[in-house]
């Protein structure tokens, strides 16, 4: 049985810690914005020593700060995406984790808050627009193993059924969220219109400008008015979120990817967590892994605690596509490092997308949950 590690610094994780990059790196003043942020919440605390602990792969950059009375807090700067996005989503997730009951009520990451309301600096000067927010350090126990076991695996599925059931039941007393799965493709669609050149060659804008319209045609396909919208997380690496020696949910940080959404979002990465190949260094957003007979274990784990429906199942090649869509072509270019987001650009055009409506068979799925 592991003891909760201490709060050491070598133990405490940044709460929204990037494994991801973006194209350019823009030059700023990391210290002089995170003091002059600081200021603006509490003057009266002296800074002693800043530490930059991202993995120097992200426009996310996460920091460690100790002030001289040694208490610390952890900082991201962003620029990455648009600030009212950001603020948006923060509010909605520190109402969300001060809303969630046991045993979920210690899980989330907390935001520092000021007059009630979560702080966060901007810092706007020329042409550069960054924010900074302050996290309390998160606790963590145990990490899942590279590759998982079935009993990890189901217990998984039951942990994230429950965790999935206590986001419904607060979700009407959270704020509102403006981003819609059609507003961030109607984004991409205006992209595709006024900047070409920024996607590749003329075929491949229209391939892509195709596969938005399947996206949008096909969602008349489902019983969409039946789908819930809850808080979803997206990004459940295993490097994200930590767990007790029982297997259940004990914190969870990283919140790039956070939104108001559909369940079934979520589940993509839970399908890349439980695969036969594990958790891996160098990374692919295949969809065949949740075509694996072990996604389909932990599906059937999750079904037992909060079931789906058939068409929530069928609907997973759309959340998947709009994943690649969005996430990948539209923000890729900003949010990997240049490496990254060429490969998994070019992965999108040569595998993902054609993909889609090839390699995904719902009806495997619904057969083995014995769903109709």
């Amino acid at each position: 049985m592991n003891k909760e590690i201490e709060l050491q610094p070598e133990n405490l994780v940044n709460p929204l810690f990037p494994v991801r990059a973006s194209k350019v790196q823009v030059q700023l003043d990391y210290e002089e914005i995170l003091k002059k942020a600081w200021e603006g919440y509490d003057a009266s605390k002296s800074i002693r020593k800043i530490e930059d602990i991202s993995a120097m792969v992200s426009t996310n950059h996460v920091f460690r700060i100790t002030f001289e009375d040694e208490d610390m807090v952890i900082a991201k700067l962003s620029y990455f995406g648009k600030y009212e996005h950001f603020k948006e989503d923060h509010r909605i997730i520190h109402s969300l984790s001060n809303n969630l009951l046991y045993p979920f009520e210690n899980l989330l990451a907390k935001s520092l808050l000021k007059n009630n309301r979560v702080y966060i600096y901007r810092y706007k000067h020329g042409k550069t627009d960054a924010w900074v927010i302050f996290y309390n350090p998160s606790r963590i126990l145990d990490s899942l193993p590279r590759r998982l076991e079935d009993h990890h695996i189901k217990k998984l599925g039951q942990q994230l059924g429950k965790f999935h059931k206590a986001c419904s039941r607060v979700k009407n007393v959270l704020p509102k969220s403006s981003k819609t799965l059609r507003t961030d493709i109607f984004a991409l669609q205006q992209q595709l219109e006024t900047n070409e050149k920024n996607f590749g060659t003329a075929m491949q804008v229209d391939f892509l400008k195709s596969h938005c319209d399947l996206f949008l045609k096909n969602r008349s396909n489902y019983n969409m008015k039946s789908f819930e919208i809850i808080p979803v997380f997206i990004d459940w690496n295993i490097g994200n979120f930590s767990v007790t020696s029982n297997l259940e949910l004990y914190s969870r940080w990283d919140y790039d990817w956070f939104r108001m959404s559909y369940r079934l979002l979520d589940f993509y990465f839970f399908s890349r967590v439980v695969s036969d190949v594990g958790d891996r260094t160098v990374f692919s957003y295949v969809i065949n892994t949740m075509m694996e007979d072990r996604f389909i274990i932990f599906l059937k784990e999750y079904h037992k605690v909060n079931p789906v429906t058939a068409d929530e199942i069928r609907f997973l090649k759309e959340a998947y596509r709009f994943f690649i869509l969005n996430y990948v072509i539209k923000d890729g270019k900003y949010f990997f490092n240049e490496q990254y987001a060429k490969k998994l650009q070019s992965e999108a055009f040569e595998i993902y997308l054609p993909s889609v409506d090839r390699d995904f068979n719902a009806e495997k799925i619904i057969k083995a949950l014995g769903i109709k």
